[in-house]
């Protein structure tokens, strides 16, 4: 008899698979930088840092900050002296370019945080981790905001500070913001009614209702994908090659992959400049 039967757990349900938005969609996108990002230990060295990776992360910490200030306190002008307090100092081609990107987000932070934040309101959550069981998942995620409408209801709400504009179709077709919304009610006891994307230099929202039907159909997308990371764990512990276990899934976005250089398939696409997405700059 096993140690498990003699102390009585037999017929004890299986244990909840933890997923987060980012695991599902790093699979989606590609499972071998998914394996260098969670898998492989230690990880595979990255590539020189991205200039727009350091100003998305720049853009959202001044967003998240607005609401660490007395409302009396918040300001455009606030906003922006904090952006070049946060400014990143790697990945640019020279000073030159860093201050002309600097310029122009600035100039969409300003026209953003003018139209669309109320610095009277309180958000009900900012950068708040959010989770929730869902059949045999155990989700988590971290969000960038949760607005509350004044039916009571609640809003996911997504910094963008890429190049592409994103479209409603996007948003109602996102898998990482219907996990969102799942994590989001069970974690407020309120109904998430809407999902929405703000692209911070287009000034662009691109939003979705989060029916029932959304729900069902984006849930079973991410088990679905769980499934697959499942096996691929599988594989690779029966002996299968990580490489075969993980394959690559070739794309443009190879070329601005963190684990370029590990990857022999991904390499068929050429890398990137670091500062190829940098706000001013042609995508050559």
């Amino acid at each position: 008899m096993s140690g498990a039967m003699q102390l009585g757990f037999e017929g004890m349900p299986k244990p909840l698979r933890s997923v987060t938005p980012a695991k599902l969609d790093t699979f989606d996108l590609c499972p071998r930088r998914f394996r260098f990002v969670y898998v492989d230990r230690p990880a595979p060295s990255r590539g020189a840092p991205w200039a727009h990776t350091g100003i998305g992360s720049a853009v959202h910490a001044v967003l998240r900050g607005i609401w660490d200030l007395a409302p009396s306190s918040r300001s455009v002008d606030e906003v922006l002296r904090d952006l070049r307090a946060m400014w990143p100092t790697v990945g640019f081609r020279d000073l030159a370019q860093s201050r002309r990107a600097l310029a122009i987000m600035s100039e969409h932070l300003a026209a953003y945080v003018t139209e669309h934040v109320d610095f009277n309101a309180e958000p009900r959550g900012i950068e708040r981790t959010v989770g929730a069981p869902y059949g045999d998942l155990a989700i988590s995620g971290r969000i960038d905001r949760v607005d509350e409408l004044p039916d009571g209801s609640l809003v996911v709400i997504d910094y963008k500070t890429g190049r592409a504009v994103p479209t409603d179709d996007e948003a109602r077709a996102s898998m990482q913001l219907a996990v969102y919304a799942v994590a989001v009610e069970r974690t407020f006891r309120a109904r998430c009614a809407r999902v929405e994307l703000h692209h911070i230099p287009s000034g662009v929202i691109a939003s979705a209702e989060i029916t029932e039907q959304t729900r069902e159909r984006q849930m079973r997308r991410a088990a679905a994908t769980a499934d697959d990371i499942d096996r691929a764990k599988e594989r690779m512990a029966d002996g299968v090659h990580p490489d075969e276990a993980y394959p690559t899934r070739v794309s443009p976005a190879c070329g601005h992959c963190d684990f370029w250089a590990h990857c022999a398939d991904g390499r068929q696409v050429a890398l990137k400049d670091p500062w190829f997405a940098v706000p001013g700059e042609s995508m050559r």
